[in-house]
């Protein structure tokens, strides 16, 4: 947990530097203006993590709305239903879901607002670090070029977001000047692209190779993540195909050419090592949001969104949720019994409280009753047959629990007592890992080979999918030649990367996005593969186009 704690230490000499004051004529004791910081190195690195902090939005922080619900709650695998008196919330999750958003929606703005202010935070550090002298900052000119190179793969990763979600976006890589604020125009989303890749490639060499000490931070290996992929949707994104560079991009990481946090770079030998609360010392993890609670008090902000009322007694720890986001009805079957993902990853069934193994209680619908969580979204006390994102009670819903907190009671599992976890509440969020990066390999190599896969695509998908077995069972599970169509690497991926944030892309790479039903769910407007550029946006700057259909 070391390097965490120095992340959020420094992040600690951060103040507002943006914020005015209520009396113009006040001394600003806690304020530091811009052109009285970069004074030291220490503020120079405090403002380089500035938009990591930032970063905690991109992942269902509770009442914000980042990026991962747009690419999630538009998709088949996950939905908010309306359960009781909970969740309806002006409709916002049944419009994702139903594929209804308007030009006006809150939400849709929110995503848009928080990864511009990402990209403004990059800004304001790229332009005060390169406008200063290194003898000024106290730092050497090595260290100014790699802390410039980092903030702009980091900005390039907010415009590959923006792209995704919105296709033709502005985009502003200047110092704001208050003074003469500069309103930008629509850039196509092909230029788009063509920006954030240069961006990429022009300083990936100057930031480190991934290690222990860029945990959480952009590095030569999170920079080719992005490339692949760039280049595993520019077919969606340009209309130009560009399977060979994925290919390529992906082997840098493969490879071990980038580096990797803790040794060689490679795939761990289960799935829960990615998950835990340990998981900086993943050795597949490439890019993540990192949390510290123990020494920072930094805590994941994720839990709201999938946690029960009553989720505290389940895991042993003292955080509830908003018994928010489920698994769409018929998502659970699509793992087979033996899958140790679905055990792993999903809660299912009768909850058992994590101290002493008696029955978790429900808190609405099922209050005094145990609480038990079914792959349906209907009124079962009410012996109702509807079902749909209105009809849902507490219970509905498979549940999330692919990520682990540990526990900070101790409590009973399998009949042995278990202490408290010492590491309780530090799991990072992965944005990109390398289990993504061999199914992105796969599926370019066989969309280059005409859907069939080779070899080296089975190899690819089968190392991972062997994890999901035990070796008793193995042998019937791995993928062929016949059984790994471009159908299954779609239903395998949905397996795998389940909650991670690639959903909405993955269906839209197959054209499947505006053109597929599921559970309450029927097809929609080929348009409605990019959201609306929000209206509240286009109001503030009128040279903003809008996107076509809306």
């Amino acid at each position: 947990m070391k390097n965490k704690s120095i992340i959020y230490t420094a992040l600690a000499l951060v103040v507002s530097m943006g914020s005015a004051c209520t009396k113009l004529d006040e001394n600003a004791y806690d304020v530091i203006p811009a052109d009285k910081f970069y004074s030291n190195k220490n503020e120079v690195v405090s403002a380089v993590l500035r938009p990591y902090t930032h970063a905690n939005a991109w992942v269902t922080p509770s009442g914000q709305d980042g990026w991962w619900r747009l690419a999630e709650l538009s998709a088949d695998q996950l939905a908010w239903p309306t359960k009781g008196p909970h969740g309806e919330d002006g409709g916002k999750w049944k419009r994702l879901h139903y594929h209804t958003w308007t030009v006006d929606e809150g939400g849709i703005n929110n995503a848009w607002s928080l990864m511009y202010g990402g990209v403004g935070f990059c800004n304001d550090a790229i332009g005060n670090i390169e406008k200063r002298d290194i003898a000024q900052m106290g730092i050497t000119q090595e260290e100014k070029n790699g802390y410039v190179a980092e903030l702009k793969l980091l900005r390039a990763f907010h415009y590959l977001k923006l792209m995704d979600l919105f296709g033709n976006i502005p985009i502003a890589t200047d110092l704001v000047d208050p003074s003469n604020p500069v309103l930008p125009n629509t850039t196509a989303r092909k230029d788009v692209f063509i920006f954030i890749e240069k961006e990429i490639k022009d300083n990936i060499n100057n930031v480190p190779k991934l290690a222990k000490s860029q945990l959480g931070r952009m590095s030569q290996a999170s920079g080719y993540a992005m490339l692949v992929e760039l280049y595993l949707n520019a077919e969606v994104w340009t209309g130009t195909q560009r399977w060979d560079d994925c290919i390529m991009a992906a082997d840098k990481l493969i490879n071990n050419e980038a580096g990797g946090q803790n040794g060689n770079m490679a795939l761990d030998p289960n799935i829960t090592d990615q998950f835990k609360n340990t998981n900086d010392q993943s050795k597949e993890v490439i890019f993540s949001i990192a949390y510290d609670f123990t020494r920072a008090k930094f805590e994941p902000s994720w839990t709201g969104e999938f946690y029960h009322f009553a989720q505290r007694d389940i895991y042993g720890g003292g955080r509830n949720g908003n018994d928010g986001i489920v698994l769409i009805p018929g998502v659970y079957e699509k793992f087979e019994a033996d899958d140790l993902r679905k055990t792993s990853w999903l809660l299912f069934g009768p909850q058992k409280k994590f101290s002493d193994g008696s029955d978790v209680q429900g808190t609405v619908e099922y209050a005094g009753k145990p609480l038990v969580f079914v792959d349906n979204i209907q009124r079962n006390s009410k012996n109702s047959t509807v079902s749909n994102m209105s009809e849902g009670e507490e219970n509905s819903g498979v549940r999330f629990n692919k990520y682990k907190l540990g526990n900070s009671i101790p409590g009973i599992v399998n009949g042995v007592r278990v202490e408290p976890d010492p590491n309780y509440n530090n799991t990072d969020w992965n944005v990109y890992r390398l289990t993504w990066i061999y199914f992105a390999k796969a599926e370019a190599i066989m969309r280059k080979n005409g859907g069939v896969a080779n070899a080296d695509a089975l190899k690819l998908i089968n190392d991972c999918k062997s994890r999901a077995y035990t070796s008793a069972v193995w042998a019937n599970k791995a993928y062929t030649a016949t059984t790994l169509t471009l159908d299954e690497l779609l239903e395998e991926r949905g397996r795998e990367f389940i909650f991670e944030g690639f959903r909405r892309d993955d269906l839209i790479r197959f054209g499947k996005l505006t053109a597929g039903s599921w559970w309450d769910h029927n097809p929609s407007s080929s348009f409605k593969t990019l959201y609306p550029i929000p209206q509240r946006q286009r109001d503030l700057n009128v040279k903003l186009t809008q996107n076509p259909g809306y």
